[in-house]
């Protein structure tokens, strides 16, 4: 929770404390700025400036670098690694958490273009895509880039453990959902393969995060990034599935629900997000296919809107109880890590 004027200026009101504390307190914070982000210019600069980086090294690298060949490719990659792993350490040494975060994930970011200049020297790349396919396309042999960025990028990980450097983990785990798949399909346009695979490797990336989560629950948020790239990869791969199925399509909207109740126990907005898109989806689909010509649809859906409102009531009344019944039932690890919440 974030402390602001406003809130010491109403408990000075309630007699918690003076209104002298209340301004001294309120001067003592914004003197002593924390480290974990927050939205004020500082961060957005900071956040501006290091995704500048990242992205001219990734998504806005273009072709006029082919020119230096693998070997110049290779030597660029590790002086400017070299340069973004010394402002890491001397940035980390003064406290400057998120800049210093934002310079490692730099580093993790070079390895792909590193492997794919290194591959290039040694004659090992198997045809005529360049680096900035990378980002476009899906082909199995990524997989050499992608593997050698998940080893950098859990290694600088360990050393420094920043949560922003979990961003370019998870992206390169989502990356591997469809470029496995190209591989196990040897490179054919499998499409229902390609929607399996997305939706299973999602589910161990949820795995993943929710094991971190509840690792790293007394310390900073490392599992943000696997969570969102996790229910992308899953969502995805479920909402692209075929089915002429009313049972499935309603087993679909099922799973959007459970989505929600997972993101509020989690306390992880990403999963109500998508649960509800994939729950206006299913709405949508009944009211453009199944009652198409029916005038009692809406009335019904209004009705239902309603009763959801009343539940929500019912929810605020009952909810210290019926939260502490609900994690009797839930393993010791995950109740500590709501309870931290």
């Amino acid at each position: 929770m974030k402390l602001t004027r406003t809130k010491l200026q109403d408990a000075a009101r309630q007699h918690i404390i003076s209104a002298e504390q209340a301004d001294t307190l309120y001067e003592f914070l914004k003197s002593h700025p924390g480290n974990e982000p927050t939205f004020d210019l500082t961060h957005v600069l900071y956040y501006l400036g290091g995704l500048i980086a990242i992205g001219a090294m990734t998504l806005f690298m273009n072709l006029g670098w082919e020119s230096f060949g693998g070997t110049g490719i290779v030597g660029i990659s590790l002086i400017y690694a070299a340069i973004g792993f010394k402002f890491t350490t001397s940035f980390d040494s003064r406290g400057y958490i998120v800049p210093a975060g934002m310079c490692a994930t730099f580093v993790i970011a070079l390895t792909p273009l590193f492997i794919y200049g290194l591959q290039q020297a040694l004659g090992l790349w198997p045809d005529d895509s360049t680096y900035q396919d990378y980002h476009r396309y899906i082909q199995w042999h990524w997989l050499y880039m992608e593997l050698g960025t998940l080893a950098v990028g859990v290694a600088l990980a360990w050393k420094f453990k920043y949560p922003f450097m979990v961003m370019p983990i998870a992206v390169t785990l989502w990356y591997m959902t469809m470029d496995l798949s190209a591989m196990i399909s040897v490179g054919d346009m499998d499409w229902e393969l390609r929607k399996l695979v997305s939706m299973y490797t999602g589910l161990l990336m949820i795995g993943l995060a929710l094991w971190v989560d509840i690792r790293s629950r007394s310390k900073a948020d490392y599992a943000f990034w696997l969570y969102l790239f996790g229910v992308i990869a899953f969502w995805g791969g479920l909402s692209l599935q075929n089915s002429d199925s009313e049972l499935a399509k309603f087993i679909y909207l099922c799973i959007n629900l459970l989505m929600i109740g997972i993101g509020v126990l989690l306390i992880r907005r990403v999963f109500v997000v998508f649960g509800a898109l994939g729950s206006c989806g299913y709405l949508a689909h009944l009211a453009d296919d199944v009652f198409r010509d029916s005038w009692l649809f809406p009335i019904a859906l209004t009705a239902i809107g309603l009763a959801i409102i009343y539940l929500g009531i019912l929810w605020q009344k009952n909810e210290l109880l019926i939260t502490e019944k609900a994690r009797l039932i839930l393993p010791p690890a995950l109740r500590k890590l709501l309870d931290s919440r």
